[in-house]
């Protein structure tokens, strides 16, 4: 299976690398920037005891010769639309396409320029991020990838899917409910984020204070009556255990869309937030403090853009 990994950052670059350490036929799609170091220094996956340096094949939009049997989107919020057009050459009538991206937008977009068969759904469970060298850096052991029909269908082009990604270093899962994972994922993520960025702190901080862990209450019953209204409702289970990691006292744990924030960098503002808030509108359902976060995100990517 000839496989197209759109984007060599810390989520393509690390699941990408795996694959291709695993023997996969595996090509990266990548900006000239990135592919000068990628060239230079390899890719490599570091942190966790591990120097892993690979000498990946690499192409860039201009240099395409498609099609591919599988296409992994791994580029954030920014770069959807540009890498869309981008990996289009490498769309044939039999490829299929997993975006990992956080939220459902990316869904939307993709469907719309090559067609609902061509389109499954997908999840990357990963902490990694891109150090100072442009190195992958490992910052904990979970790597996992979840993907599916996004109807729950299980057919012999899934299935092979599936079959090219297991086994190459990382856990895998051929979910028949990938949506439903993906809406679940959503709440969390958005959540916690909500939490972060509306307490100003750890998830420990804003336990310690008084109406911390009401707000994360607060954020927690938003996020997932919206993926009620959208036929995706959370588990209980699933709830509880976010619920637990939300008011965790002690705990360091921030977002990733957090740390970008207080690092001054252009956050997934649209995708996270933005997009769910207008959903929560169309179903009539009210999410203030999510629509608060979004108004702040905003307004942080439009003070960076100019900066």
């Amino acid at each position: 299976m000839r496989i197209l990994v759109v984007g060599a950052g810390a989520t393509g670059g690390y699941f990408g690398g795996r694959l291709a350490q695993a023997g996969r036929d595996v090509t990266f799609l990548v900006r000239e920037g990135r592919a000068r170091t990628l060239r230079e220094r390899g890719l490599r996956i570091v942190g966790l005891g591990e120097q892993t340096v690979l000498e990946p094949e690499l192409v860039t939009a201009d240099t395409i010769e498609g099609p591919y049997d599988l296409v992994l989107l791994t580029v954030k919020e920014s770069g959807l639309l540009g890498a869309v057009d981008d990996l289009a050459p490498a769309v044939g009538p039999d490829t299929l396409i997993m975006p990992v991206l956080n939220g459902m937008r990316q869904i939307d977009v993709l469907v719309e320029r090559f067609g609902e068969e061509a389109v499954l759904g997908g999840i990357a469970y990963v902490m990694t991020t891109i150090d100072a060298d442009g190195d992958i850096l490992r910052l904990a052991g979970m790597h996992r990838l979840a993907y599916g029909r996004r109807d729950g269908r299980v057919d012999a082009k899934v299935q092979a899917v599936h079959a090219a990604l297991s086994d190459a270093g990382f856990d895998t899962a051929l979910s028949e409910r990938i949506l439903a994972a993906m809406w679940s994922k959503w709440t969390f993520i958005a959540a916690l984020g909500a939490v972060c960025v509306l307490g100003g702190g750890t998830v420990g901080e804003v336990a310690a204070v008084p109406g911390g862990t009401a707000l994360a209450e607060a954020v927690l019953g938003e996020a997932a009556s919206v993926a009620r209204a959208a036929g995706h409702p959370v588990a209980d289970q699933e709830l509880d255990v976010y619920r637990g990691m939300m008011t965790k006292q002690g705990s360091d744990d921030t977002s990733s869309l957090f740390r970008d924030l207080s690092a001054g960098l252009p956050v997934e503002a649209e995708q996270i937030f933005g997009d769910l808030v207008a959903r929560a509108e169309a179903f009539g359902v009210a999410v203030p403090s999510l629509a608060a976060v979004t108004v702040r995100l905003r307004v942080h990517n439009a003070r960076t853009a100019k900066a």
